[in-house]
């Protein structure tokens, strides 16, 4: 699975040093690459647990491949919204759109909760739910650290991801990850396939049991609403085209195929 996501400006990335390690566009320089960037990690304060777990880390092959070759990732296909979500759910845009009203349905409390308290219709959520991750039916095979290194390592991407990589770092480092913990090819993490930096940034403990936990769904879509509505979502106005709430969306994923799929969806699922 392969997101678009624009990276929103951390207040992680304040600590992250000014300079970068250099980019690269071969899979044999990847050791050299890690060595660069454990120097700005340690700079950054990721300690022993974190570096060893940047030495440890592998290129993974599948997130290289999507680098390397951007078309053919499902967000470069046509703009009929209804299209792009029958091929990214491997169903139709129909039962998506069902499967979306049905979640809403049977978790009304935490829905509703979310959007007191951040102003985000359950529509949004839902769907980007069920983009990202099949409504946690599938979170990823790809090690976080290992994704995340390798994007912030390749020539394309650099250097707007390496805060990700080395957030990432810090979640190992402080146990919030393992250095085997699962996630996207891009080192997105649980339910919502946050980015470690952004789940730094916005995470929240949704479900009150005192830890903010990406892989706990009611946690990640809170942390998600709380991303949007603190990037200047506007409880109760329009998102369609057009409309600044539509705008804000990009903050989560910038591919206007994504986003015109999340209205279309949300639009239809209601809350």
């Amino acid at each position: 699975m392969r997101r678009f996501i624009a990276a929103a400006c951390l207040s992680f990335c304040a600590t992250v040093p000014a300079y970068s390690a250099e980019c690269i566009t071969s899979k044999g320089a990847f050791a050299q690459y890690k060595q660069m960037l454990a120097g700005q990690a340690a700079a950054s304060g990721v300690g022993q647990r974190g570096l060893t777990a940047l030495q440890n880390a592998r290129l993974s092959n599948i997130t290289w491949r999507f680098e390397s070759n951007p078309g053919n990732q499902t967000g470069t296909l046509q703009g009929d919204p209804a299209k792009f979500l029958a091929k990214r759910s491997g169903s139709t845009a129909e039962s998506f759109i069902n499967q979306t009203r049905n979640k809403i349905a049977r978790n009304p409390k935490t829905f509703s909760s979310i959007e007191q308290n951040f102003g985000v219709p359950a529509g949004i959520l839902a769907t980007i739910w069920g983009l990202e991750t099949s409504w946690g039916g599938y979170l990823g095979g790809t090690s976080v650290v290992d994704g995340a290194v390798t994007l912030s390592s390749y020539c394309r991407r650099h250097p707007r991801f390496e805060p990700h990589a080395i957030a990432a770092l810090d979640m190992v480092d402080s146990g919030v990850l393992s250095p085997s913990t699962k996630g996207g090819p891009s080192g997105e993490l649980g339910h919502m396939q946050f980015l470690a930096g952004n789940w730094l940034e916005y995470q929240v403990d949704g479900n009150g049991d005192g830890v903010a936990d990406p892989y706990n769904a009611v946690d990640a879509l809170a942390s998600a609403a709380n991303m949007l509505r603190r990037n200047g979502w506007q409880p109760g106005q329009p998102f369609g085209e057009g409309t600044p709430n539509y705008n804000v969306l990009s903050v989560w994923n910038d591919s206007g195929n994504y986003l015109r799929a999340i209205v279309y969806s949300a639009q239809r699922a209601g809350s």
